[in-house]
């Protein structure tokens, strides 16, 4: 009866120390993923920024081009109009005068 109850606990220790060793790794596998998962996430947060700024320049160059583009666009208009009225003001002073007058 001794060495059954002697045998029952050694596989009652051998058990324990079992049961201790897989706590104890499933520990150590915790940590790693953590840390994986927080390298993972980092590095995810840092390319997703990287992307993001690079959008925003992007877009930042582009409107600036549009804008130059229109602004040339007007000035030219604005050039256009100018030379008009330069060459042709006398010619819209008599129109007006004449629609004035015949009233």
């Amino acid at each position: 009866m001794d060495s059954i109850v002697k045998k029952l606990s050694e596989i009652e220790s051998a058990a324990s120390a079992i049961v201790e060793h897989a706590e104890a790794q499933k520990e150590v596998l915790d940590h790693e993923y953590r840390e994986k998962r927080n390298r993972f996430d980092t590095e995810l947060e840092e390319k997703t920024s990287g992307k993001i700024q690079k959008i925003q320049e992007d877009l930042a160059a582009k409107t600036q081009e549009l804008l130059k583009a229109q602004m040339g666009g007007r000035n030219d208009t604005i050039a256009a109009l100018e030379k008009e009225y330069e060459e042709r003001h006398t010619w819209y002073a008599q129109n007006i005068l004449k629609r004035i007058t015949e009233v």
